[in-house]
């Protein structure tokens, strides 16, 4: 295949996850093993537990990140943007368009229905994709172990970053002893900041810098998303209430593709279309920079046994914190029989191995839908 064919097919496949992408990074990583791993075989599931860990080293919306170096690896510097781009622009556009009735008629749209029978299915896809991942990177008992402790860590409120890290030392301790002048060694976070004067009307470059700040120093999740807005946006310069910025980011956890397009939703509702537009490239322009650095050397970490035990404790690291957000993520999806059906159905379906996952997560949309209309569902 061509590299033009490749680049058309990285489009098309980056796409399609974007538009059914639901349910967080665990959930987009789990619909990108299905077709890169499962359906193409671009890519060994040790070459994918790999690229996790190494996008958690990095700051930035991490299944984004996951669809840009897949798409580096595929095609090269161009398939890194055009993946990228692809898994970014559709969640973008649905996010814009509730931004438009959010503002036009105060509220958003309900989605209540679709997700109760959608949630199940992508439960399903990540579980099954959870399973592969632990065959390939939880090989021996240390790496279960600290698999294991993060995922309880986290379910209690330990912050991730601190359990990637504690996760990599653990395993270069083990495996390299204490003498080794860089076992136990941290990762150094950024702690600088763009500074913006506060002002009393929305500036675009200001709106920018709030967002280029996020996207190059951002770690965890959504939460922690919401609280790095709020001290820019509610506290510093008033330009949010509260109530605001909490649809902002609701509309982000129930859309499609990456949380981060939160960021097209506050723009618009703060500057119209030029403010999504701003805000929706400056959050998410740092994840292609980093990707772009840190992916050519990505695979010479195996080479060395320091990296090499470093990346084996982040992705055992890694595979406890999506255990853990898949356990979340069963208990509000998993509500009542109905819902538990749809899960074993589709579980079956992927041990079946030939229902592409498109069509399961429309499948239980229409379910959802229907036994909503039906008086059994939200």
């Amino acid at each position: 295949m061509g590299r033009r064919a490749r680049v058309l097919e990285l489009a098309r496949v980056f796409a399609t996850l974007g538009i059914i992408g639901f349910g967080g990074p665990a959930a987009h990583i789990a619909l990108m093993r299905r077709e890169v791993v499962e359906r193409r075989g671009w890519l060994t599931d040790a070459q994918l537990v790999d690229l996790i860990g190494v996008t958690n080293l990095i700051p930035g919306p991490n299944s984004t990140e996951m669809a840009m170096h897949v798409g580096r690896l595929r095609a090269g510097g161009i398939g890194l943007v055009v993946a990228g781009l692809a898994f970014i622009l559709p969640a973008a556009t649905i996010v814009l368009a509730l931004a438009v009735a959010y503002v036009e008629l105060g509220s958003t749209p309900g989605g209540e229905a679709l997700l109760y029978g959608i949630k199940p299915v992508i439960t399903a896809i990540v579980l099954v994709a959870l399973a592969a991942f632990a065959r390939t990177a939880l090989t021996g008992p240390l790496r279960i172990g600290v698999a294991v402790a993060v995922a309880t860590l986290w379910l209690v409120g330990v912050n991730e970053l601190v359990l990637l890290v504690a996760g990599a030392a653990a395993v270069a301790v083990a495996r390299l002893g204490t003498h080794h002048p860089w076992a136990a060694a941290g990762l150094v976070l950024p702690v600088a900041g763009v500074g913006a004067a506060a002002a009393s009307s929305v500036s675009l470059a200001t709106l920018g810098a709030v967002f280029l700040k996020a996207g190059a120093l951002l770690y965890g999740s959504g939460y922690v998303l919401l609280a790095f807005l709020r001290g820019d946006l509610v506290e510093r310069l008033a330009w949010l209430t509260d109530a605001q910025l909490l649809d902002a980011v609701a509309v982000g956890q129930v859309t499609p593709g990456p949380l981060f397009t939160t960021a097209t939703f506050v723009g618009y509702l703060l500057a119209g279309i030029p403010g999504a537009v701003v805000a929706t490239i400056a959050i998410f322009l740092p994840g292609f920079v980093f990707v772009a650095l840190i992916g050519p050397i990505a695979n010479r970490l195996r080479d060395r046994p320091l990296t090499a035990a470093l990346l084996d404790g982040v992705n055992a690291a890694a595979l406890g914190l999506m255990a853990a957000v898949t356990l979340e993520l069963g208990r509000s999806a998993l509500v009542d029989p109905l819902s538990v059906a749809l899960a074993v159905a589709a579980g079956v379906a992927l041990a079946w191995g030939h229902v592409p996952s498109v069509l399961l997560v429309a499948l239980g949309g229409v379910a959802g839908v229907a036994a909503s209309a039906a008086g059994i569902g939200p």
